[in-house]
């Protein structure tokens, strides 16, 4: 039974069932954790003594609301040089998902609807039912392409926003500059937002990125340090988009986040000095290392970005298969968590080599097993 002084918008969403095989984890002995979105690389050094020279120097006071100039100076010349927008503003928030909060709150009506395609990241769906907005679900198994007849036709007169993500979290795959192009041309004409979670960017492995702000002046874009700079601790995002929808979320922001971590916007900006296409090099091995070792046995639609495979399960449901892995030691998260169908389940490879190659193995036996 519910407490009765819960609030009602809590019942919409359950808490995070990646949080739950975080828990399982804590449990095992030596588990082959494929689990984690999250680098297993650490913070660049230049970027963790620039925190350290900051928090020495105090600079542990509350950073200006829009952020520090030493890095909202930064990200706004480098948004200016990609787009020339003369009304694109960028702001700096606590990570990405308080970016996302934002931008719901700053932007969607009880009743307004949300286009999200599905498979999509966790926290989509709940933000919009959180702000009283309904999701519109658009499936785009089982290639997880784009189908833009499909968008048009979910069009009503209370859609606001269609909420895109390329490369995809749990899929990994990049949407095509035709299918984002055609994206962000239906949104102009139809009058409606376009917000384009570019957190993964930095991971594209076979193709340019392709972002709606380019074929879309009033795209609203957001992005973040926690996965390019193995920062997701650090809560550093950002956020650029026409001005007067940055400023109420600048505005929203003093009411609720306050601002991002001041010492974390210096190394926010030192980071931003660091080339990290090494570490973008050795995914692009670990996704194929993983997709060598099971395109054969599995049904998956190759991820040309970010660091996750979302193979369909060889038997029962996603999570049967899961529950079976997990009994041989091997976390990995169920595809329902990401979907409204239970057939998939999504891999990490943002792990060491060793880990991969074990999870290869067992991964190859229950196949095999069947279920």
């Amino acid at each position: 039974m519910t407490h009765p002084w819960i609030a009602e918008r809590t019942a919409s969403f359950d808490s995070s069932g990646i949080r739950k095989v975080f828990d399982l984890a804590a449990n095992m002995t030596d588990p082959i954790n494929l689990s984690i979105g999250q680098p297993d690389f650490d913070v660049p050094d230049e970027a963790k003594q620039a925190a350290i020279d900051a928090i020495e120097g105090g600079r542990n006071g509350y950073a200006l609301t829009q952020g520090m100039p030493i890095l909202r100076d930064k990200l706004q010349a480098q948004v200016d040089a990609e787009y020339g927008h003369p009304d694109r503003k960028v702001f700096v928030c606590s990570g990405t998902s308080g970016g996302l909060v934002l931008t719901m709150l700053a932007m969607v009506n009880p009743g307004d609807e949300v286009i999200i395609f599905d498979p999509y990241f966790v926290m989509y769906s709940s933000l919009v039912k959180l702000v009283g907005g309904k999701p519109v679900v658009l499936g785009t198994y089982p290639d997880f392409k784009i189908d833009i007849n499909q968008v048009a036709d979910a069009i009503t007169d209370k859609t606001k926003l269609i909420l895109l993500n390329s490369p995809g979290n749990p899929t990994g795959i990049v949407a095509k500059k035709e299918e984002v192009a055609a994206l962000a041309k239906l949104a102009e004409e139809k009058n409606i937002a376009i917000i384009s979670d570019e957190i993964y960017r930095l991971f594209t492995y076979d193709d340019s990125f392709a972002s709606p702000a380019s074929y879309n002046e009033n795209t609203i874009v957001i992005d973040g340090f926690s996965k390019s700079y193995g920062m997701t601790g650090w809560r550093l995002g950002y956020v650029h988009g026409p001005a007067a929808v940055i400023e109420t979320m600048i505005k929203l922001q003093q009411y609720t986040f306050v601002c991002a971590p001041q010492p974390m916007q210096w190394a926010g900006a030192a980071a931003m000095e660091v080339d990290m296409s090494e570490h973008v090099n050795a995914y692009r091995v670990k996704r194929d290392k993983l997709i060598d070792g099971l395109s054969d046995l599995y049904e998956i639609a190759k991820p040309e970005g970010a660091f996750y495979v979302f193979p369909k399960a060889p038997w029962g449901t996603g999570s049967e298969f899961v529950t079976k892995a997990i009994e041989n030691n091997l976390l990995i998260i169920p595809g329902k968590i990401f979907s409204g169908q239970d057939t998939h389940f999504r891999i990490s490879y943002a792990a060491s080599d060793a880990t991969i190659d074990r999870g290869i193995e067992v991964l190859r036996k229950l196949a095999k097993q069947g279920g």
